[in-house]
């Protein structure tokens, strides 16, 4: 690892730790040069902003949990259990950094703020997400008719996005509820899609694909 590498990780690291320990709104660069061992000019020079060093950390937390997330849906048998590992393996990841992510809910409902997971800023993230769910749907044996199958990804990703705020605003001990919404919701969105697939069905679709296409602005 280079030097540059080394020192832009170590602020990273140490942004975090102080966001944990102060809060987002309180914590400022200055303590987080002093806190990583650098100028305050340094902090600056890698991460412009507090918003710059949550960015970063979106972009590792994706790079890391890219493998992960595959090794769990590998490991597990059928969509639901896809479904409930991955999200399962996401929770934990960033149960660290709960609290952080809590400070920043007020940003994702806003897509023009750089931090929330539907702006230009979090694109490639979001992207990469959605085909890693086109991916599982794939590996399922799930056949999802091809007038549903366009908007099953991103779906699944809203769907996911949807379960992460529960946790986030999860007050139960552990956050057990929002396990047991996972266990229970991954049932009922595999089901759903494999209903889908029945030919009895084609005629209850079309309001559905009627609905995504509005709600996730696709063309038919």
């Amino acid at each position: 690892m280079q030097k540059s590498d080394e020192t832009r990780r170590k602020i990273l690291t140490a942004a975090l730790a102080l966001f944990r320990k102060e809060g987002f709104e309180k914590s400022t660069m200055r303590e987080v040069a002093q806190r990583a061992g650098v100028a305050t000019g340094a902090a600056y020079y890698y991460f412009d902003s507090k918003d710059a060093l949550v960015l970063a950390f979106y972009e590792q937390a994706a790079e890391e949990l890219w493998p992960l997330a595959r090794k769990a849906a590998g490991s597990a048998k059928g969509l639901a259990a896809k479904l409930r590992e991955v999200i399962l393996v996401k929770i934990e990841y960033f149960a660290e950094n709960r609290d952080v992510l809590r400070a920043l809910l007020r940003t994702g409902a806003d897509p023009k703020h750089p931090l929330s997971p539907f702006s230009r800023q979090t694109k490639l993230i979001r992207d990469a997400d959605v085909e890693l769910f086109a991916e599982i749907v794939r590996d399922s044996g799930v056949k999802v008719p091809k007038d549903l199958l366009p908007y099953v990804p991103e779906a699944l990703w809203l769907y996911q996005m949807g379960i992460i705020y529960f946790w986030l605003t999860d007050e139960s001990p552990r956050q057990e509820r929002s396990r047991r919404l996972i266990e229970v919701s991954a049932k009922t969105v595999a089901g759903l899609l494999e209903l889908a697939s029945l030919p009895l069905t084609k005629g209850l679709r079309k309001p559905v694909v009627d609905l995504m296409q509005v709600v996730l602005e696709k063309n038919a």
